[in-house]
């Protein structure tokens, strides 16, 4: 028996990746894709948490051959995770989201471009077949809101995520001592890490520097970049309530799903709006460095929401075997960020379609040695 990976064997692991993907980027991207909120306790927590949850093999169990596909608002996929969204993705590396959009539909898992990555909603929709979910960061106005949903239903999308997660920016330390701003401005010291990045620069030079793709038909023309920023604070900094969920629940006719969620007083408000799902997320923690991991958090939500919508989770997992804790615990599908980007840092046009073959072949060797023939049986695995 070979558990020799498909793509590239010398990146077995997820942090093979990243320590591939730091050497071809800037130190300005990878330190805004690592940033965490204040000392970065949760970024830390976050995957340690998982590190202590154990599971039962049961030799004896009579063998079938694992199946990993899983059924999710009417579509089934072939493994039980998917990519997460993630901002300024062609900061970190040029084209990414259309790398990550095209792997995820090659290998048949969900993607979820976020409101203020670098590529369109139209763009993805073509890479994806309309196979993609979006998150939504709510913008102040309404109109602003409703034309965004409108553009989502004119492609189809099939799983709108409402981000709830960010009432106010975290104040992530790494970006502000490197002069970190959104979008980030050309300085000198930036310049320099960039030119130490050729193989990043010259792909950046192809694709054109990044921008908010999916937000340019709202924005003036000519708008430099101080002008830029202005425009993001001005049009996202605003909470997202439970009347804005419910709001959107009456408008939008698919499947809603509401990330962010980590509190039983959160989880109960959308149950009574009649969301489809949550995502119990603590934006990898970026946007408080003082709350619970999220394993943590779906373990207290698991016993009294399993029944009522769809419990997934994102933040913190970093392998197949995260992966495998996360259902164990009683979550119905899993999201990764940083693992899909430190992948594409890493490879390049290539990097999707390796991270996600390398989570399938860790997780499917979890569960044969637990002898788990499917997803939804890994919670009899707990060792509790």
């Amino acid at each position: 028996m070979s558990n020799t990976l498909q793509y590239y064997p010398k990146y077995p692991s997820v942090q093979d990746l990243k320590k591939k993907a730091k050497k071809r980027m800037p130190k300005f991207a990878f330190d805004y894709l690592e940033g965490g909120c204040n000392d970065e306790l949760n970024v830390w927590r976050n995957e340690e948490d998982f590190k202590h949850i154990l599971l039962m093999p049961r030799y004896l169990k009579k063998r079938k051959e694992v199946d990993m596909s899983v059924d999710l608002f009417g579509t089934t996929y072939s493994a039980p995770f998917g990519i997460a969204p993630v901002g300024l993705q062609g900061l970190m590396w040029p084209n990414a989201p259309d790398i990550l959009a095209k792997a995820a539909l090659k290998h048949n898992i969900p993607f979820i471009l976020s409101t203020v990555s670098t590529s369109s909603i139209e763009q993805i929709a073509v890479l994806t077949e309309s196979k993609f979910w979006f998150q939504l960061y709510h913008p102040k106005e309404n109109s602003l809101r409703d034309d965004i949903l409108r553009r989502l239903q004119d492609v189809e999308c099939q799983v709108l995520v409402v981000l709830v997660d960010v009432p106010s920016f975290g104040l992530r330390y790494r970006e502000i001592r490197a002069g970190l701003s959104m979008p980030p401005k050309h300085t000198l010291r930036n310049f320099i890490q960039a030119a130490t990045r050729p193989i990043w620069a010259l792909e950046t030079l192809r694709a054109g520097m990044p921008s908010f793709a999916t937000l340019k038909p709202y924005m003036r023309k000519g708008m430099d970049i101080k002008q830029l920023g202005k425009f993001m604070n001005d049009t996202f900094s605003g909470k997202v309530d439970a009347d804005k969920v419910r709001a959107i629940r009456d408008l939008w006719p698919g499947k809603l799903v509401v990330k962010g969620v980590v509190s039983e007083e959160d989880a109960e408000l959308c149950a009574q709006i009649g969301v489809d799902g949550i995502i119990i997320s603590n934006h990898g923690g970026r946007q408080i460095d003082a709350g619970e991991s999220t394993i943590q958090s779906l373990k207290r939500l698991v016993t009294h929401y399993k029944s009522k919508y769809k419990i997934m989770i994102d933040s913190g997992l970093r392998s197949g075997p995260d992966i495998a804790r996360a259902l164990a615990c009683g979550a119905d599908f899993a999201f990764m960020g940083r693992p899909f980007m430190y992948g594409v840092g890493a490879l390049g046009n290539k990097g999707g379609d390796h991270t996600i073959a390398m989570l399938k072949a860790q997780l499917k060797q979890v569960m044969e040695q637990v002898c788990c023939e499917r997803p939804e049986e890994l919670p009899s695995c707990l060792i509790k």
